[in-house]
């Protein structure tokens, strides 16, 4: 018979982990720490320079690239790794700051444009240059080109491996 606890589920007997080899724990904590400390240096760059947060510059970078500056709300959540509920907010943040309006959807009226402003392009348009500037002198340019493409094709593989969809 299982062991019950008290409110009557069934409890497993934990099995013990497979812990990380030497080698899988410089790779999986490797890419932890770098993305981490990576994401925090450009966000405080983006603060000091542009009055913007990481999230916000790849809201607007989002847009910026979509045809006409626009996209529904629950792609640009998806291509910036955001819940609804956390794009949502951040929406709100840029409406009121006049860097996006929301536009209903004709064809599904429950649906929302996010649509980037000029004043919108503006911004994203004059932060761009740092953070690309920046994402090279802090990360591409300790790789070769050769890595470079040896990491892509990892992180295409992994991507794929996450779910459909998430492979750009």
């Amino acid at each position: 018979m299982t062991a019950t606890t008290d409110d009557q589920t069934p409890s497993a007997t934990p099995r013990a982990p497979r812990l990380l080899d030497a080698r899988e724990l410089a790779a999986w904590r490797g890419m932890l720490r770098t993305h981490v400390l990576l994401s925090r240096e450009l966000e405080a760059e983006l603060l000091r320079d542009h009055g913007l947060q990481l999230s916000a510059y790849e809201v607007l970078m989002h847009l910026s690239d979509a045809p006409g500056g626009r996209l529904r709300l629950a792609e640009l959540a998806e291509l910036a790794i955001l819940s609804r509920s956390g794009l949502t907010r951040l929406i709100d943040r840029l409406e009121r700051e006049g860097h996006v309006i929301r536009e209903r959807c004709e064809s599904d009226a429950r649906g929302f444009f996010a649509v980037l402003t000029a004043a919108g392009r503006s911004r994203v348009t004059a932060a761009r240059a740092d953070y690309l500037e920046a994402v090279r002198d802090r990360f591409l340019s300790l790789l070769s080109a050769e890595e470079q493409e040896q990491l892509g094709a990892i992180w295409t593989r992994v991507l794929a491996e996450l779910g459909p969809g998430l492979v750009p």
